[in-house]
């Protein structure tokens, strides 16, 4: 691994930057969050629900947020409709990008399997946090008029695996978008 290949994933990195979130579009939404918006609320989500499901170590699981959709440099976001006509292979993709990393590639690539298999405490946790993100944003949009948003709403609600997701969904329910900045401006 050299100081080249690093600088070379950085770049790559970046053009998650530039990929929106596609399915958005089909609800109707003109200019959809990029995947690093939606990463990061999710690397924020997945540190809160880690804790609230006692993990031991939910800067790990963070960590797994971060990288979770690396592969859609590569790959772009493809949304469900499109799935039903499109393969992509994002195992191939991240392992491609990580090639040239070493160690460091590998524990990367281990921490973005976690996540696509959902087979690790860690990994659930993660994933979860994935959807509650997707249906936070969905809530947004909601609140904005996007009437078909609440599909998303409804397909996170099948997919949660842990308790903590579970109640902060149903708490969504019932909590505005912009409650938490009502509160501030009536204090000032």
């Amino acid at each position: 691994m050299t100081t080249k290949d690093i600088l070379n994933f950085f770049f790559e990195l970046g053009q998650l930057k530039k990929v929106e979130h596609e399915g958005w579009r089909l609800a109707g939404v003109e200019h959809p969050e990029k995947v690093t918006d939606h990463s990061l609320r999710v690397a924020h989500i997945a540190y809160a629900l880690a804790h609230l499901e006692q993990y031991p170590n939910p800067e790990e699981v963070c960590t797994m947020a971060v990288f979770h959709d690396i592969a859609e440099c590569r790959t772009g976001d493809v949304h469900n409709v499109a799935k039903h006509y499109v393969k992509r292979d994002e195992a191939r993709a991240v392992r491609a990008q990580l090639k040239n990393l070493g160690t460091l590639g590998k524990k990367i690539y281990l921490l973005w399997k976690q996540v696509e298999d959902r087979k690790t405490k860690a990994g659930i946790i993660a994933k979860d946090a994935d959807y509650l993100e997707q249906a936070v944003t969905a809530k947004e949009y909601l609140e904005r008029g996007i009437d078909l948003a609440t599909v998303w709403i409804e397909n996170v609600e099948r997919r949660l695996k842990t308790k903590s997701a579970r109640t902060l969904l149903d708490g969504l329910r019932t909590t505005r978008s912009t409650d938490w900045c009502k509160k501030q401006i009536m204090v000032s």
